[in-house]
């Protein structure tokens, strides 16, 4: 089975900022500017450009090199962590940025980016059709739903319907079958955190995770852990048939005649990811970094997202993969949250869910 990879794994690191800031720092010293741009005053060579991104970044390096050539600028890629780590890193080096333009912060921590004024505003004047920017500042690449995926072989030789609700996923006829993650170590962990909000509301989350927790949920790490660790549906000697991992999954465990997946995305469990790209603030090369912004809503790159990054492109106008839109469909109705919430109670409502569900 093909091994994923793109934007489902990593970890974030909420709580550990000051552990990391030497680290954060000497990369900051370390990576330099990038050029100059229309009022760029570094001192970089102008013919770079940095990427910032999360360590998940797979997209073609033929697709990089497209660019190269087009643009004549060298692209140089600094991979910072998972989506949260990214943006710690971003706020804690503002004022000597680690690279030109960004990639990969996500809805569930892009207030947080925005209010720290890491990136600039600009907006590509391609910019898809339906696809909505943050703050004029932060462009939509790609999106995914967070939602819990089912072994179907293992449901079927139990003799046991298949879940499809939150509420089914505490029912005791599913007693320790769930693994999830953490939210304060994954950002899957913490987009499933946020559907539980969205569907429950503040003052009934840590209720239904309560029931969770009595009904034997298991927590990870990691998105890794969860799915080749625990999960019986990625092949790997996994015990739990039911995880946590993105819609676009089943895609990934299509049968060698291309005929089913052994495994679904319970549609009815999902909170929608966007993940975004932007200029940095302060950066040498901001030029450059527009360009490369603007390139990655081109039609090669967006039609490449599926099978490099395992995420649905920004511009619904691309086609999809043949497997996708049999084995990857996204919720009619993903759960949602408001983003000025998320903002204002992200940290509390990690918390909260810690000793809930840690204790």
């Amino acid at each position: 089975m093909l091994r994923l990879s793109g934007a489902h794994g990593g970890t974030i690191t909420t709580g550990t900022i000051a552990a990391t800031l030497s680290a954060v720092l000497l990369l900051a010293g370390c990576s330099g500017g990038s050029g100059s741009g229309d009022d760029a005053s570094g001192t970089g060579d102008p013919g770079t450009v940095t990427l910032v991104t999360h360590d998940s970044w797979a997209l073609d390096e033929k697709l990089i090199d497209q660019f190269e050539q087009e643009s004549g600028t060298t692209v140089e890629v600094s991979a910072a962590g998972d989506a949260g780590t990214l943006v710690n890193q971003l706020v804690l080096t503002k004022d000597a940025p680690l690279g030109d333009a960004v990639f990969g912060i996500d809805n569930t921590f892009a207030s947080r980016a925005l209010e720290a004024g890491v990136v600039e505003e600009y907006t590509p004047a391609d910019l898809p059709e339906g696809a909505e920017q943050l703050g004029g500042a932060l462009t939509p690449v790609d999106q995914g739903d967070v939602c819990v995926n089912a072994d179907e072989a293992w449901f079927e030789e139990s003799g046991l319907e298949v879940p499809t609700t939150l509420e089914d996923l505490a029912d005791p006829q599913y007693k320790d079958l769930l693994v999830v993650t953490n939210p304060a170590t994954s950002s899957p962990g913490l987009a499933f955190l946020l559907a539980t909000i969205g569907a429950f509301g503040d003052d009934g989350f840590e209720d239904y995770w309560t029931s969770l927790v009595d009904n034997g949920v298991k927590v990870a790490d990691s998105w890794e852990d969860a799915y080749y660790v625990d999960f019986s549906g990625a092949g790997e000697g996994g015990e739990r048939p039911l995880a946590l991992s993105y819609a676009t999954s089943p895609a990934f465990t299509v049968s060698e005649d291309g005929s089913e997946s052994t495994t679904s995305a319970l549609l009815e469990t999902c909170f929608r990811q966007v993940e975004y790209a932007g200029v940095l603030a302060g950066s040498d090369n901001p030029e450059g970094a527009r360009a490369l912004v603007d390139f990655l809503l081109t039609h090669d790159v967006q039609a490449a997202l599926p099978e490099s990054m395992y995420m649905y492109p920004a511009d619904a106008a691309v086609e999809l993969p043949a497997d996708w839109q049999k084995f990857a469909p996204q919720a009619d109705v993903p759960f949602e949250v408001d983003p000025a919430d998320v903002s204002e109670h992200r940290d509390e409502w990690i918390e909260r869910w810690t000793e809930t569900v840690v204790g």
